[in-house]
């Protein structure tokens, strides 16, 4: 339609919808890491893993839904998303490939889960390398009316507004990672996501982290500033990319 349009063969294009292509969606609420590990308690053992990888590892609820035991590499510290388990309204678990290409990715976890993936490994998992990582407390797969249950008054337990869902943990996982100065292509390659879009939506920028990142140039400048004096024998207060008085003084005398 729209190359008719270009073509002048119609007037106007009648596909096009009015803010179509524009990101209106709502902030989500974020986490805080206090909150993160306040929800894995009050949730319970058998979902607390859960918990804890959808926010530090930015796995999706229907990743989390297919991970085998195969998938979990206890010496790497990793964990492999290769398929996900979307619950369709019907109650139907549909396993296939994860939400897009990108979806396909080895996490490689904080070392702090460890101990968490290892004990939730020997409590919960089915056996064998196909098991199942999270199932319910009769052992069948997991199910979204299951976890919903447990789910449901854990956010205002931990001072958590009551439509904080599942899915905003990945809020705070990718809020974390980029805070890290991570490059855009490593946050999108941990999120699973497959633009860059994508992963923009979930990035929060604060006061508090432009505080932050203040304070990491203000280190990272002082940093170069002793290099260089070390390497000239100059004062280390003084980089040598910033004129000292006496140069201002040369240039201004050149400049006149």
């Amino acid at each position: 339609m729209e190359t008719a349009v270009e073509d002048d063969m119609i007037r106007k294009n009648p596909c096009r919808i009015r803010g179509a292509g524009r990101e209106d969606a709502d902030e989500r609420p974020v986490a805080s890491v206090a909150q993160v590990f306040a929800l894995a308690d009050v949730i319970g053992l058998r979902w607390r893993l859960m918990v804890l990888l959808g926010a530090f590892a930015s796995m999706r609820p229907e990743e989390l839904a297919e991970l085998r035991r195969a998938d979990v590499d206890l010496d790497a510290g990793s964990v492999w998303v290769r398929r996900a388990a979307p619950e369709l309204n019907t109650g139907r678990r549909v396993v296939g490939d994860p939400k897009s290409r990108a979806g396909k990715r080895e996490i490689v976890l904080p070392a702090f889960v460890h101990l968490d993936v290892r004990r939730h490994m020997e409590w919960f998992a089915q056996p064998g390398p196909e098991g199942l990582v999270f199932v319910g407390e009769k052992g069948a797969a997991l199910r979204g009316t299951t976890f919903g249950r447990k789910w449901r008054k854990a956010p205002d337990q931990v001072g958590l507004p009551k439509k904080f869902r599942f899915y905003d943990l990945r809020h705070t996982g990718n809020t974390l990672a980029a805070d890290t100065g991570a490059k855009l292509k490593d946050l999108m390659v941990r999120a699973g996501q497959s633009s860059e879009k994508a992963q923009l939506i979930y990035q929060h920028s604060t006061k508090e982290h432009q505080r932050k990142l203040a304070a990491d140039i203000d280190t990272d400048v002082r940093r170069q500033q002793a290099m260089a004096a070390e390497a000239g024998g100059e004062d280390a207060t003084v980089h040598p990319l910033v004129p000292r008085p006496r140069d201002i003084s040369e240039l201004a005398v050149r400049e006149m």
